[in-house]
């Protein structure tokens, strides 16, 4: 897990697959921020809400990428690389 800031609580830990690659997402929540509520990826990226709904279901979707999903990421990566 990563560091935590002192404001920091862990709610959460996500392990998956993203863009063909093993990541771990953490959940947080810090009443420091203006978004309490914050998921942050070991591939980069993250995501801030207002309240607790929502933070679990896309920290899933984020490590767990529906079919859709995978194939919009494999035809950027195919594009990306021309």
């Amino acid at each position: 897990m990563k560091n935590l800031k002192p404001s920091e609580f862990w709610t959460g830990t996500y392990h998956g697959r993203h863009n063909g690659r093993p990541v771990t997402v953490t959940a947080t929540r810090d009443d420091t921020r203006p978004q309490p509520y914050a998921w942050t990826c070991t591939c980069g990226a993250s995501q801030t809400f207002p309240t607790e709904d929502g933070v679990d279901r896309t920290a899933w979707r984020h490590t767990h990428p529906s079919l859709w999903d995978q194939v919009r990421q494999r035809i950027t990566r195919l594009l990306s690389r021309r």
